[in-house]
């Protein structure tokens, strides 16, 4: 898949039943993407659909600020989605995230593609921010490598923070600076 074939887009309400099944509990990506918290069942799934149903039809999208679905360009197929959330809005740290529901596109650069395009999106959309931070956990190496690709730093490892059916993992986090992202993308830089 080349790099201009993956596009980030909102989420509409016709993507919902898709959307469901692709986040099933029994879905391979739920064993790297923070197993150690508790996971929806398909009773709280169902539920959050519906209500997220429930205000596409009142016009009530303010769940969608934060996130935007992967698709494929050309077919629209859900592939993911990424995510920013606040660790601290008081002091501006943001932090992203990355899903790749569909194990049929791992190992394919698309998560390379995809947070690339989003790193650019929330920098642009919130002007403000000097940094972004991404935490993942020593269990998910793909993520560690695709943030060092992607040029963050390691910032912080909390060591034997995440526990796993018995085994200890470290919690690593990542971040780069607005500046180094425009350097790396050919970007000016502007204060």
């Amino acid at each position: 898949m080349k790099s201009n074939e993956v596009i980030l887009r909102q989420l509409t309400i016709t993507d919902l039943e898709v959307y469901k099944e692709l986040n099933h509990p029994d879905s391979a990506f739920h064993k790297y993407n923070g197993p150690y918290f508790k996971q929806s069942s398909e009773d709280e799934l169902s539920d959050q659909i519906n209500s997220w149903r429930d205000k596409f039809i009142v016009g009530d999208l303010d769940f969608l600020s934060n996130k935007m679905i992967i698709a494929d360009k050309y077919s629209d197929t859900l592939i993911g989605e990424v995510s920013w959330y606040w660790k601290s809005k008081e002091t501006d740290w943001m932090e992203i995230g990355i899903v790749i529901f569909n194990s049929d596109y791992w190992g394919k650069s698309i998560g390379y593609q995809a947070l690339t395009k989003w790193i650019n999106h929330v920098f642009d959309q919130h002007k403000h921010l000097v940094r972004i931070g991404l935490t993942t956990w020593s269990g998910n190496e793909r993520m560690m490598k695709l943030a060092e690709k992607l040029g963050l730093q390691l910032e912080a490892c909390y060591r034997n923070a995440r526990i796993l059916n018995g085994v200890y993992y470290d919690s690593v986090s990542y971040g780069i600076l607005k500046s180094e992202w425009n350097d790396k993308q050919g970007k000016e830089n502007y204060d």
